[in-house]
């Protein structure tokens, strides 16, 4: 019996054709939409073109399928269907599974509901339950596929009567104030973000796609808001027809976060603290002595100097803490829409990508922004070299200190500046360095600058 089937399956492989031609899916073939492709001796016809949105069964139909005919009627073929060098499982009806296409087309397109074109190939297989055949390969076809998914603007304003001045209603494209995104498509980010401030108690809000605001007519259809009037929840479910208002009750900061994939939104209050707290592989992810300040309580913009090292050969990762030494409310990746200079987004963690040093972050927690500036050279420039270039000072990574020895610097005034440059410079008072502070005047030839905050609230620097 054994000899049989070896000698059937022999016999059917001398027989069957077999197409393992090249595809060059860069250069694909157009069909009509209903346009049938030869499968051997069979034939393979695509159906109109798919909305998913409309699909509610675990298998949908993309082909409808002739099958190729065999030299031996006992084998029944089971059937394969190729995208892009993925196979499928399709059954004899033209059906495959529904989460199978959804993913192959979110992973290679998007989720932007646009219709896609999916080059396929269709396989028939035979098998005796021990050995499998590919009996043939039809020619190409497309298979046409709208992927799920909600209207997503490209941006939204918030209004409302927290922003009504003497100038403006509140209520007007005038006062409408943008929300933050990344540069990301809104399918792959659809989160964005608003940071405002109410004066006043019960306060009302709705959200206004960027179609509205660029036609000027800001109560078009698209207008975002709850689906209750007067809803002062802090988290909710968002409706694009028949909106209602909104309304922050009690006066304060507030940060408001919506994800249109799901219409979600959550208010937070903002509270800023006078610090956040530098943690990660510098340390080995167990001190958090390094520190940014707040420097714009409205906002929540700290700025600072951080030294980032790698001694442990982790990566150039760290986050952010509000207080020193807790993991609650930490403040990583997930914070931030955009990131700026040589800041990353490690999977979670922040990073850098110019190397290990001393960088000045430019933080902005309620716009969700981070920038990363790395020290190249600090220098010192004054009136000892007639403002015209910089005395460099080393890093001392020991101390966590800038040093310059023999600068004779003197008393009609010098500063601190970085990479040669007056965008990012330090001057005012030796115990408490500030950005684009006054000149200093303090004479000497050894100077330390502690710019990170390690063992200070403030940014000093001694000079003897």
């Amino acid at each position: 019996m054994i000899k049989k089937i070896l000698l059937g399956m022999t016999l059917l492989m001398s027989m069957v054709s077999c197409t393992e031609d090249y595809t060059d899916w860069g250069n694909p073939q157009s069909n009509s939409q209903e346009e049938a492709v030869s499968f051997g001796d069979g034939s393979v016809t695509p159906v109109d073109v798919i909305n998913l949105a409309n699909v509610k069964t675990e298998k949908v139909k993309v082909a409808s399928i002739v099958a190729p005919t065999s030299s031996n009627a006992a084998y029944t073929p089971n059937y394969k269907i190729n995208f892009d060098g993925q196979s499928f499982d399709i059954d004899a009806d033209g059906n495959m599974a529904t989460a199978e296409l959804t993913s192959y087309i979110v992973d290679k397109f998007g989720k932007r509901p646009t219709e896609r074109d999916i080059d396929a190939t269709l396989d028939a297989w035979v098998s005796n339950g021990a050995t499998a055949v590919k009996m043939a390969t039809s020619e190409k076809f497309q298979i046409k596929a709208i992927p799920e998914a909600p209207v997503i603007e490209e941006g939204y304003y918030l209004v409302g009567d927290m922003f009504t001045t003497k100038e403006h209603d509140g209520w007007t494209k005038e006062a409408a104030k943008a929300f933050k995104h990344s540069d990301k498509d809104v399918y792959e980010d659809p989160v964005f973000t608003v940071s405002f401030e109410t004066t006043k108690a019960d306060q009302y809000w709705k959200i206004i796609p960027k179609k509205n605001i660029d036609s000027g007519d800001i109560w078009a259809a698209g207008v975002v808001g709850p689906k209750v009037d007067g809803d002062d929840s802090m988290t909710g479910t968002l409706t694009n027809g028949d909106a209602k208002a909104g309304k922050i009750a009690k006066a304060g900061k507030y940060k408001l976060t919506i994800n249109m994939m799901d219409y979600s939104y959550t208010i937070e209050e903002v509270n800023y603290d006078p610090f956040i707290y530098f943690i990660g592989s510098t340390d080995g992810w167990k001190s958090s002595d390094q520190k940014l300040a707040l420097v714009d309580e409205a906002k929540g913009v700290y700025t600072g100097y951080v030294y980032v090292a790698d001694p442990n050969g982790a990566g150039l990762q760290f986050k952010f803490q509000r207080v020193a030494g807790s993991w609650d409310n930490e403040i990583n990746a997930g914070a931030f829409v955009n990131f700026g200079g040589a800041a990353t987004n490690e999977n979670g963690n922040i990073g850098v990508n110019a190397g290990e040093g001393v960088y000045y972050f430019d933080v902005n927690l309620g716009e969700g922004t981070i920038t990363a500036t790395k020290v190249e050279t600090m220098g010192i420039i004054g009136g000892f070299n007639n403002w015209a270039g910089d005395a460099v000072m080393t890093w001392n990574a020991e101390e966590y200190c800038f040093e310059a020895t023999n600068a004779g610097v003197t008393a009609d005034g010098w500063k601190f500046r970085v990479n040669g440059g007056w965008d990012i410079n330090l001057g005012g008072s030796l115990n408490n360095l500030t950005a684009g502070g006054d000149n200093l005047s303090v004479a000497g030839n050894t100077i330390k600058l502690y710019p990170t905050r390690k063992t200070s609230e403030n940014i000093y620097c001694t000079v003897k």
